[in-house]
């Protein structure tokens, strides 16, 4: 039995977001929300084009994400012992901020804020701290086509945008986990190591934990 209701994990494009939220779901027999990102027909576009794709594909990322929230949130199974998310609302400020000019910011602002309300909040935030060498490698051995050409400057801006936004966060209670020296994927300590990790009792604002 882990310790949180709600766990929510967050970090870069090729951190292992969905990887870990499906083996921590799978092994202690929770809800598992995944984000649906590859649904969307904006994404692709916008690797190409960010400038032209930004605002459409930061927009339909808010409503999708905002709609399967509210929807599983709202349906907690009989079975099932506590959710678990690849992803947090919140992420969707994190990369507008980076994407988006001024004009459309403010108005993407106003349209989260009225979204996320009424959205419960996560009990523990889990952000996976990955060195950006290591999430390019990731992104090339899961071979999505769109993702190849991502440039470090990009996950860069990202990393530094997760960071700088989480660190104004005092009301969540966030593990920022630097998992560059695991692979819990095919280890079992390794993942064992993160399970203890997030069963300990954390503070709100910022617990950093080196694993």
């Amino acid at each position: 039995m882990l310790r949180y209701n709600y766990i929510a994990v967050e970090g870069n494009i090729g951190a292992g977001k969905t990887t870990l939220a499906s083996k921590i779901a799978e092994q202690y027999n929770g809800k598992l929300i995944l984000e649906q990102f590859e649904d969307n027909p904006f994404l692709a576009k916008f690797y190409e084009n960010q400038e032209k794709y930004a605002f459409p594909l930061e927009l339909s990322f808010l409503a999708e994400r905002y709609q399967q929230l509210k929807r599983e949130l709202a349906n907690q199974e009989l079975f099932t012992h506590f959710t678990i998310s690849d992803y947090f609302l919140n992420k969707s400020l994190i990369f507008a901020r980076k994407t988006l000019n001024s004009d459309e910011y403010q108005l993407f602002i106003t349209l989260f804020n009225i979204m996320n309300a009424n959205l419960p909040k996560p009990d523990l935030l889990i952000h996976l701290f990955v060195e950006t060498k290591r999430l390019q490698r990731n992104i090339r051995t899961r071979g999505r086509e769109y993702e190849q050409q991502i440039p470090d400057e990009y996950l860069n801006k990202i990393q530094e945008s997760y960071l700088d936004y989480l660190k104004q966060q005092p009301q969540l209670r966030i593990l920022l986990l630097d998992v560059n020296q695991l692979d819990f994927v095919k280890s079992k300590s390794d993942f064992d190591k993160i399970i203890s990790a997030i069963n300990d009792d954390y503070p709100k604002g910022i617990s950093a934990v080196i694993l």
